[in-house]
């Protein structure tokens, strides 16, 4: 049996442990309140991020990083984006020497425009061909509710995404290999900045024309930076790409969409804040991204008015004029 040690006990890396441990794995969850530790382990549950789901019994909590850790066989990376580097600082010590360190997270850094990937190989000292990233149109609840999903497994070393899709594949989970870390990072972490614009135009009462054009020139805003980047053009018409843009930009289980519509309807980002536990990657984000964009030299209009709105006071209503009243182009330039 795998012994998998997952840190982070959020609702996307709780419903992974699930899946882990549904796949045949004995999974410990490290949770930085030991009050969800004891209640993982009391009641299977975890209330706070998966209500109503109950955890099957090869599913543990510790508020104890080094005891997650120990025996760990496969490693879950699953915590905010930008605080994995100073929870790595810490934790770099006691990760396994070998094995696949798996990434949920999608974001980039502040400040150096790290991809997730990044971080984990040069703070956390992994070699770069042991990072696995996961990414999907994975929406927790559903996925815990043992839904069918789909997702990929990426890793520069085909053999070990094999080994991770392998150790996480379940009658409802269907995991895809790949070989292109950076669309895959770079897909999951554009598809909460444009979610945030589709939720500000589901918020100001707009319709599915406009929801479907933001989707769409969010796709096209997508694939150029990672084109820039050096992906692969192919990753972004797969599940890492559109698939995981649609889930997110539609629904309204995804946090980044709903807090969008929040904006839309007129409420400030700090109100949007103070009424979740839960944290919309995309409002930290989008400034990692806007910056690693320019210093590509890549134009992102979707990004830049998202940033405007979030981080400068722009009016929700004014994004959709300022989009519209670009110079016209043609679609693919």
């Amino acid at each position: 049996m795998t012994r998998a040690a997952g840190l982070g006990a959020g609702s996307w890396g709780t419903t992974f442990a699930q899946v882990l441990a549904d796949a045949g794995a004995e999974v410990s969850v490290w949770a930085r309140r030991a009050a969800l530790a004891e209640q993982i382990n009391n009641e299977h549950r975890n209330e706070d991020y998966l209500p109503g789901i109950v955890l099957g019994d090869a599913v543990h909590g510790t508020s104890d990083p080094a005891r997650a850790l120990h025996g760990a066989e496969l490693v879950v990376l699953a915590v905010p984006s930008q605080l994995l580097s100073a929870n790595l600082r810490q934790w770099r010590h006691l990760l396994p020497a070998h094995g696949p360190v798996v990434s949920l997270m999608k974001g980039v850094e502040l400040g150096t425009s790290r991809r997730m990937s990044e971080v984990i190989s040069q703070v956390g000292e992994v070699a770069e061909r042991r990072v696995v990233v996961v990414s999907g149109p994975n929406l927790s609840h559903e996925i815990a509710q043992r839904q069918p999903a789909a997702s990929v497994v990426a890793c520069l070393d085909h053999a070990l995404a094999e080994t991770v899709a392998r150790a996480c594949a379940t009658s409802y989970f269907r995991p895809y290999t790949a070989v292109d870390v950076v669309g895959t990072e770079i897909a999951g972490a554009l598809k909460n900045v444009i979610a945030l614009a589709v939720g500000m135009a589901q918020g100001l009462g707009l319709g599915d024309n406009s929801k479907a054009s933001l989707i769409t020139r969010g796709l096209a805003e997508t694939s150029r930076l990672g084109e820039a980047l050096g992906a692969d053009p192919m990753t972004f018409s797969g599940l890492a790409g559109v698939g995981d843009l649609i889930a997110t930009c539609m629904s309204p289980l995804s946090r980044n969409r709903t807090f969008g519509e929040e904006l839309g309807r007129g409420r400030t980002v700090a109100q949007v804040s103070a009424a979740s536990r839960q944290v919309a990657e995309g409002v930290t984000s989008c400034l990692s991204i806007q910056q690693l964009a320019a210093a590509n030299g890549v134009d992102m209009p979707i990004t830049d008015s998202v940033v405007s709105v979030v981080h400068h006071d722009m009016a929700a209503a004014e994004m959709g004029q300022r989009l519209l009243s670009r110079a016209r182009r043609p679609e693919q330039d």
